[in-house]
């Protein structure tokens, strides 16, 4: 879809056409005028009043700015939300020397007290996704089914606010709700709010189940609109299209038990997007030497959307929030390299991995030892486990060390459905689908000259069921990515159990059972209706 600029505040363009928008002053154009406009049948005048608002929309999955969180804070963006979530699970280890607590994280990755209903480690989850709920909600209230009507582009912007209000929901329901497979399904969900206002009253938590009912709603009347609009599959991903919205609706299904949606949401993701990244794609390589590495991220498709063809839901430089990649570049200055807060693969989990697998190669087999930071010229330590997956030593078009860090982002990608679609297929006890679909990705992550591995040679893969086969390549694959650990362990009912981990620092156990928010007391205090898990 092409980028609608939002020019209203522009007295010079509205002195062109003053006469045909009739508002006076232009600055302060009301609700009741913008819909007499999107009302008026004018092109024009419709894109100009809705542009903005559906150009938001992509990017309240690419957001920094959470309320009540300084811009040097790990909570300021959902990026950040996502490391917090992927510090408490098995597979990341945070830095590496006992005694650390300093690091940022270290809370988190200790599974200090994050469920509390007190606790500002919860409360900006909630923030976040009722965020998206509302701007999502503004937008939609002028979007009613007698103004849309036939007008495609107004059905692309009505496609864009329910994908996203769809989104928040589900955010909150994998955070703030038992998993629903698990305890959840005859629990409360969320408040549904079908629309905003500044002054709306308070709602009682609906079911979950619907709340889930309302969240699939939304998706498949996204689809509808998008289909009908003409804009389907688009080549620009940055747009909300039939592939983000199919993407959320098998996320959503899986969470649910919804095995033969999520399946048929995935086959229509990959019959568009069936090329995986390549071996020389996949994750950061040293093109310099030991002493002096050289990791360019223009080459590494996690780093570079120009060269990940799995890419669904990305954002350009410039423009990506690169929190993620400070938080996870060894050699990068942020939280992720100088101060030491490594993100490493826990040794059980590497040790899992095929010899044959190229995807080892994104974690150090021996330590890296000192490395000097450009800028500061800080020499520290860089131990073994650490990740290469998300390394880069410069920034893309630049030869300057001081400028790492300008990269792009990415949301959501064509390896995840593919275990999503496994996982469908083996929930659904067709385990030989599930493992034909495994063998695409395994195939695909087989080292150069090497015999394609398979569910029936990858040798930790022995014995397993074909849904034990999907955990594992789950947690290989999306390793760092997401906080997808943390959310598929809590609906797997996987709990934390660091005991006989070598690298491990926090060698804590956490049960399933906690990993379930409470409602934030704002929201207690200031609902009536609102009641507790």
């Amino acid at each position: 879809m092409k980028k609608y600029i939002f020019i209203l505040l522009a007295t010079f363009l509205f002195s062109s056409c003053s006469d045909k928008l009739d508002i006076t002053p232009p600055n302060n154009i009301t609700d009741e005028q913008i819909r007499e406009l999107l009302l008026s049948g004018n092109a024009e005048s419709i894109k100009l009043v809705m542009g903005s608002m559906a150009n938001n929309m992509p990017l309240l999955f690419n957001f920094a700015g959470i309320n009540g969180v300084g811009s040097a804070d790990m909570y300021y963006s959902n990026q950040g939300l996502d490391i917090m979530r992927n510090l408490e699970g098995n597979d990341m280890v945070l830095g590496d020397v006992a005694g650390l607590s300093a690091l940022v994280g270290a809370p988190e990755y200790g599974l200090d007290n994050f469920i509390s209903s007190t606790a500002n480690k919860n409360l900006v989850y909630w923030y976040y996704a009722w965020n998206c709920i509302s701007q999502a909600n503004k937008m939609l209230n002028f979007l009613t089914d007698e103004t849309v009507g036939t007008n495609t582009f107004l059905m692309d912007c009505k496609a864009r606010g329910l994908a996203v209000r769809a989104y928040g929901y589900n955010y909150l329901m994998e955070n703030y709700q038992d998993a629903f497979m698990l305890t959840g399904k005859d629990k409360l969900g969320l408040m549904l709010y079908d629309s905003f206002s500044p002054t709306q009253p308070g709602k009682a938590r609906a079911s979950a189940q619907e709340t889930y009912a309302f969240i699939k709603a939304d998706l498949n009347a996204a689809k509808k609109l998008l289909t009908d609009a003409g804009t389907g599959y688009t080549a620009d991903v940055t747009d909300i299209d039939l592939a983000v919205v199919n993407f959320l609706l098998a996320r959503v299904s899986i969470w649910t038990g919804d095995w033969n949606t999520a399946l048929t949401a995935s086959d229509e993701i990959l019959a568009k997007y069936p090329t995986l990244m390549s071996e020389a794609q996949y994750g950061g390589k040293n093109t310099g030497t030991a002493k002096d590495p050289v990791y360019l991220p223009e080459s590494n498709g996690f780093l570079n959307n120009a060269s990940n063809p799995e890419a669904i839901l990305g954002f350009p430089v410039g423009q990506a929030k690169t929190y993620h990649n400070a938080y996870t570049n060894p050699f990068g200055v942020g939280s992720g390299g100088v101060t030491r807060a490594y993100k490493r693969i826990d040794n059980r989990l590497y040790e899992k991995m095929a010899a044959a697998d190229y995807r080892k190669a994104c974690f150090m087999a021996t330590d890296f030892g000192d490395y000097t930071y450009p800028g500061n010229n800080t020499v520290a330590f860089i131990p073994k486990y650490t990740n290469t997956k998300f390394a880069a030593t410069h920034g893309i078009g630049s030869t300057n060390k001081i400028e790492v860090g300008n990269v792009t982002c990415y949301y959501m990608r064509t390896s995840e459905v593919l275990l999503m679609k496994a996982e469908a297929q083996a929930q659904l006890a067709n385990e030989a689908a599930a493992k034909t679909t495994l063998n695409i990705l395994l195939a695909a992550r087989t080292k150069s000259g090497s015999p394609a591995l398979t569910c029936d040679t990858y040798p930790a893969m022995a014995g397993l069921t074909a849904l034990q086969m999907v955990y594992l390549q789950t947690r290989i694959e999306m390793w760092g990515e997401g906080g997808r650990e943390f959310y598929n362990n809590k609906r797997w009912n996987i709990p934390v159990d660091r005991n006989g981990s070598a690298n491990h620092l926090a060698k804590v156990t956490y049960p399933v059972a906690n990993m379930t928010l409470q409602i934030p007391e704002e929201e207690i205090l200031y609902n009536p209706l609102a009641v507790q898990n």
